[in-house]
């Protein structure tokens, strides 16, 4: 899910336009053991939680039940206009909201926020000033979370095999025909607690590791490496450069489920700081 990095950066941003309803149907919506986690961290029902870069809501529309208000900030007008439409038809949500916004610039008051989350999005953030900025909107012993899924979710050596060959393709494709300069600027996710660590607002840090498990037939599991990024990058640059890869991959896909549907494994990497007092 999109922020923005250093200089509002539009090529992050332009990254996810185009295709919020792929991703909002095949990506896996935040687990219940992020709230009851950091809940758990907190003590206490939030008051408010922030949703960086917060996509289609799918990280945001969980805590529907587990916060008195509920804001998520996303600054690709596509992927916000899927959460909207979401929040729309639901019932019982006129504590929840979407808007606008980059992470180093919340239109949120100092000291106001109890819980601010990241779902599948800090890695698109300049860290240091998105921490500066949630430091500021956070409350003391607030809670920051960043929270990511690993690719491909597991399921079998072959099938993972497949998913991983079209992403490195893809990956390939963009650095041999986009400049860097044109390339969107990501992060290593592996960094993530040190920049929290290192960045002096917090008084405590870890890692947490965490998995749960999701039905999922051949058509949601090829979604989900469908939804990615860099294929989406490469769909737009030229359709044509990832056909056969696709093909395959769909193929190796099909063979494995024979039309069942399967649980697969979708493991997490949550990294949290505890605002300093």
């Amino acid at each position: 899910m999109s922020v923005v990095p250093e200089g509002n950066n539009q090529r992050n941003i332009e990254r996810f336009s185009g295709y919020g309803d792929t991703y909002d149907r095949y990506r896996p919506a935040a687990p219940p053991l992020v709230t009851s986690l950091l809940t758990g961290y907190l003590q206490r029902k939030p008051e408010l939680v922030l949703d960086l870069g917060c996509g289609t809501g799918l990280s945001t529309l969980a805590w529907k039940k587990h916060a008195d208000q509920v804001i998520g900030i996303e600054p690709n007008d596509d992927m916000r206009s899927v959460a909207e439409s979401k929040l729309e038809q639901m019932t019982d949500a006129a504590h929840i909201r979407f808007m606008a916004g980059y992470s180093n610039q919340l239109a949120v008051s100092s000291e106001t926020a109890d819980i601010i989350t990241c779902s599948q999005s800090f890695h698109w953030m300049e860290p240091a000033s998105t921490l500066l900025e949630a430091a500021r909107v956070l409350k003391p012993d607030g809670i920051f979370a960043v929270y990511d899924c690993d690719w491909p979710p597991t399921l079998h050596w072959q099938v993972e095999q497949a998913y991983e060959e079209v992403i490195n393709r893809a990956d390939g494709i963009i650095r041999e025909q986009l400049s860097q300069e044109k390339q969107a600027v990501k992060r290593d996710k592996e960094k993530h607690l040190a920049a929290i660590k290192d960045s002096g607002h917090f008084r405590f840090a870890k890692e947490i590791v965490f998995h749960h498990a999701e039905d999922c037939d051949a058509d949601r599991y090829f979604g989900i490496a469908m939804s990615q990024g860099g294929v989406q990058t490469v769909l737009r640059l030229n359709p044509k450069e990832l056909d056969e890869d696709i093909k395959r991959f769909k193929q190796v896909v099909v063979d494995f489920f024979q039309e069942r549907t399967l649980q697969v494994l979708f493991s997490y990497r949550m990294r949290l700081g505890v605002r300093k007092t």
